[in-house]
C-alpha cells in the first residue's frame, strides 16, 4: 500500500451495513423468515451475504426471484422491515478490529460519522447496542434527506455538520454506490473489502482511491499517516 501522497484525514465517514457492522446474518434470517411464510426455500448464508448491502428489496429479489414482480413488493418490504426491527441485533456485531479502529480515531482527534442508506428508524434502533457508536459526530440515514447515496448530498451535509470540506474527509464503504457518492462529493474514497463487496462490477472498476482489506489495516494506515 503506497502512502506517499496520502495525508491524514480530518474526518472519516463510514457506511454502516457491511462496513462498520456485520448485519448480514440478521438481515438474511429476516429474509428466510418471510420465505418460510410463503413456503419458499430459504437462502444460505454464503448466498445472502453478498446482497446484504442492497436493502430489503435487494434481499427479497434474491429470495423470490422474478416472482417478486407479481407480488405486493411494498407489503413484503414492510413485513421485512417490521420483523427485522424486532430482531435487529441478534447476530449483528462490529467487524473484527472495527471498535479498536474507532477508538484510535477518537484518541487521535479524527472525527468520524455514519452515512447509510438504512432507514432512520432502523439506524436509530441499531446503533445504541454498540457503545462506541455514541462517539459518532453525525448519523445520516437513507431517509434523513430527500435523496440518498449514490447522490452525494448526504456526504455534503455530513461534512458541513463537522465544519469540514469534502476534500478533508474520507468516505469508506462496501458498495459501488458508496464509492460513486464519495467520488461525486470530491472525497477520498476507500473500499471496505471486509464487507459485502461482491457486486456486478469488480471492485477494481469502482474508481475508488484505495482498497483496504481489514479494519486492522485501516488502523495501521491511520497510524502511519499520523506519524508522518
Amino acid at each position: 500500500m503506497c502512502t506517499k501522497n496520502l495525508v491524514l484525514p480530518k474526518a472519516i465517514l463510514f457506511d454502516l451495513d457491511g462496513t462498520l457492522l456485520d448485519t448480514a446474518k440478521d438481515l438474511g434470517e429476516t429474509l428466510n423468515y418471510i420465505l418460510k411464510q410463503h413456503s419458499k426455500p430459504t437462502v444460505d448464508y454464503q448466498d445472502y451475504r453478498p446482497v446484504a448491502s442492497h436493502g430489503a428489496l435487494g434481499l427479497l429479489k434474491l429470495g423470490f426471484g422474478d416472482e417478486l414482480n407479481r407480488l405486493d413488493k411494498a407489503a413484503l418490504r414492510e413485513t421485512f422491515l417490521n420483523y427485522y426491527e424486532q430482531n435487529i441485533a441478534v447476530k449483528t456485531d462490529l467487524f473484527d478490529g472495527m471498535e479498536a479502529c474507532l477508538e484510535l480515531l477518537n484518541k487521535l482527534g479524527i472525527k468520524w460519522g455514519i452515512v447509510t442508506n438504512k432507514p432512520q428508524f432502523l439506524t436509530d434502533k441499531l446503533l445504541p447496542f454498540y457503545n462506541i457508536m455514541s462517539s459518532s459526530q453525525i448519523n445520516i440515514s437513507g431517509d434523513t434527506l430527500a435523496v440518498k447515496k449514490p447522490d452525494p448530498e448526504p456526504l455534503y451535509v455530513a461534512c458541513k455538520h463537522m465544519t469540514l470540506s469534502p476534500e478533508e474527509c474520507w468516505y469508506i464503504g462496501d458498495a459501488q454506490r458508496d464509492i460513486e457518492a464519495g467520488n461525486r462529493a470530491g472525497m477520498y474514497t476507500v473500499i471496505a473489502n471486509w464487507g459485502y463487496t461482491q457486486d456486478s462490477l469488480p471492485i477494481n472498476e469502482w474508481a475508488a482511491d484505495l482498497i483496504i482489506e481489514t479494519p486492522a489495516d485501516l488502523s495501521s494506515l491511520v497510524k502511519t499517516l499520523y506519524e508522518k
